[in-house]
């Protein structure tokens, strides 16, 4: 199994990804907007087109994407999350943008397991999504079946300074008795999980950390 995150059991999550986490997440949203990697997807999006469309995001933890995507023109949001301690900051976020009526939140649903469960939309997104879960290629595949138009994600670089640094990290988690791993994926194995549920990928860029990439589905 390669080395980006994912616990044994949902769980797992919780441990990692709580309220305090998720205090800290919204703490930067607010001062400082979408960050680099999170501006990307949101550019390819709206090259796709975003007003009018629907989306399903996968992993939105406080949802700041979909916040982005709702102010330019997206209709509704779904947020699919197996922990549930963005729910309190991700609540406070959407009363004050004024959107809460246009955003459902799942919380424990695995879509690998059961993508059936989740509607389709027209985008999808899953930002630092892969690299927490063991099989990335199952999970893009499950993604890609609920897009009708365009898919994007973002997954870390797979070079030793990142593969070292995921694996200390893993350790440290390890002798915590923390049930959370994070894993580095192959990055030509997701883009060909990709490709065969129909996708054509149209934008790829690489940058110190973390890359992205931005899917169509193919005519």
């Amino acid at each position: 199994m390669d080395e980006c995150c994912g616990p044994s059991h949902p769980d797992g999550y919780d441990e990692v990804f709580d309220g305090r986490f998720a205090q800290r997440v919204a703490r930067r949203y607010g001062a400082r907007g979408l960050s680099r990697i999170e501006r990307r997807l949101v550019e390819f999006l709206e090259e796709a087109g975003v007003r009018g469309a629907t989306v399903l995001e996968i992993g939105g933890g406080v949802g700041e994407m979909q916040l982005e995507l709702l102010a330019r023109g997206a209709t509704r949001t779904v947020n699919v999350e197996l922990s549930n301690g963005y729910e309190r900051d991700a609540e406070r976020l959407l009363s004050e943008a004024g959107v809460a009526d246009r955003v459902t939140r799942l919380v424990g649903l695995d879509v690998a397991v059961d993508p059936e469960a989740i509607e389709p939309a027209d985008l999808v997104v899953l930002n630092r999504v892969v690299c927490c879960y063991p099989e990335a290629e199952r999970l893009l595949t499950a993604a890609a079946s609920r897009a009708r138009r365009a898919l994007v994600f973002s997954h870390p670089r797979r070079n030793w300074v990142i593969r070292s640094r995921v694996a200390i990290e893993n350790r440290m988690h390890r002798r915590a008795q923390v049930d959370f791993r994070s894993y580095v994926h192959r990055p030509q194995a997701m883009r060909e999980a990709v490709r065969r549920a129909g996708f054509e990928i149209r934008d790829e860029r690489s940058g110190l950390a973390w890359c992205t990439v931005g899917a169509v589905r193919a005519l």
